[in-house]
């Protein structure tokens, strides 16, 4: 996908977002008011108005889309060449989206040890699987503003990053590195066992 095609892709994707977010704000406004969440839906902490969501997703998408981007162009290895969109993309927004959804549907019907539970899955699937990256960030924020609007999943799906990326980057490296230091030692024992 050329750089050109890339933007129009973002251009497109984000009006798309755009719309929707607005089209979601004028609903609740005229069906009983755009609802507020506390921090950590805690009565005693600041309350965050669901309209700061038609600034923040179109903000958000627009640029988790250009990091894409440069992800894209920076692992081409011959820059004249037009970059390729890998699906692995489309996998990451989709399994976060849905996550994000399920997430959200469990917290609104009241299950909620669950989303617990389901935050501790993904700090393990953390360790497997880049969730750090923009196109997760992007389903994942997504996924969650109909129920929590915006403002709140982007600092939740943050913090989820940061985590990913210590798990994935950190974490996950020294973990193989042990565990194949342990198998060489294993492997010299046994062959100096057989002699």
């Amino acid at each position: 996908m050329s750089e050109k095609m890339f933007f129009k892709t973002r251009l497109y994707f984000t009006g798309i977002v755009t719309i929707a977010i607005w089209s979601l704000l004028t609903w609740n406004h005229y069906h009983g008011g755009v609802p507020s969440h506390h921090i950590l839906a805690r009565e005693d902490l600041p309350e965050i108005s669901n309209w700061w969501g038609g600034l923040l997703i179109p903000l958000l998408t627009w640029f988790l889309l250009y990091r894409i981007q440069k992800r894209l162009i920076n692992n081409n290895d011959e820059k004249s060449q037009a970059a390729t969109f890998p699906i692995n993309i489309l996998y990451g927004f989709v399994g976060a989206l849905f996550f994000g959804m399920l997430l959200s549907a469990f917290f609104t019907f009241g299950y909620s040890e669950i989303p617990g539970y389901m935050l501790i899955g993904v700090f393990i699937l953390a360790l497997f699987f880049p969730i750090y990256r923009a196109e997760c960030i992007l389903g994942f924020v997504i996924g969650m503003t109909v129920t929590f609007g915006a403002v709140l999943p982007t600092g939740v799906g943050s913090i989820i990053a940061l985590i990913g990326v210590v798990l994935y980057l950190g974490v996950r490296p020294t973990v193989s590195y042990v565990t194949s230091a342990l198998v060489n030692i294993v492997s010299s024992n046994q062959h100096k066992k057989d002699r």
